[in-house]
């Protein structure tokens, strides 16, 4: 098999490298990229995640291969981030709560030569209502913090999830047929075998 080029994670994300794993891709470095998430004035949430995940692999100073992700839970027009406090995740739960919305990830992989390559994957994803009991419950597992829309469909979050439309992956953070296919152009030969029986 071919060498492969360096590769670097642009994000702090436990959940993007263990997806990452699950296709045979360790990453040599993880950088989280510091940039400003505030969204444009106006901007809707497709182009906001793809924007955030290029400027995040733009931050990145290293060589070889610079992937970089970010995945946003939105309803309508309206962007739901990472909840603040538990106050903040219930609004969004209650929101979402017996609708549709929608989690897109925008995809930057910059190469060597500077190019980026990017994509942007959604799913739909239904949330059914939960019942007071069952949102204190949740807010007081403490899953909501850190997630985009504040529920996590990998953990406990996954028993509120009747329905989806498109990718799993990309709803718990890194599209992975996108992202394997993008490595695969970039030159970051995949190695799908698993252990020997």
């Amino acid at each position: 098999m071919e060498a492969r080029p360096h590769l670097t994670l642009a994000s702090a994300s436990p959940r993007r490298r263990d997806l990452l794993a699950q296709i045979g891709v360790v990453p040599d470095a993880i950088v989280p990229a510091d940039i400003d998430e505030t969204p444009a004035r106006g901007e809707l949430p497709r182009p906001y995640a793809g924007r955030l995940a290029r400027e995040k692999a733009a931050a990145i100073e290293a060589d070889g291969l610079i992937l970089a992700a970010d995945t946003v839970v939105s309803a309508g027009r309206r962007i739901m981030g990472k909840p603040a406090d538990a106050r903040e995740a219930a609004r969004f739960l209650t929101l979402l709560g017996g609708r549709r919305h929608r989690v897109t990830t925008g995809i930057a992989l910059r190469l060597p030569d500077g190019t980026v390559r990017d994509r942007t994957v959604e799913t739909a994803v239904k949330l059914k209502r939960l019942s007071q009991d069952e949102l204190d419950a949740y807010l007081d597992s403490g899953e909501w913090r850190g997630k985009a829309g504040g529920y996590a469909i990998q953990g406990i979050g996954a028993a509120f999830v009747p329905w989806i439309s498109g990718s799993y992956t990309n709803v718990v953070g890194l599209p992975l047929t996108e992202v394997a296919g993008m490595l695969a152009a970039a030159g970051y030969p995949l190695d799908y075998a698993g252990p020997a029986a």
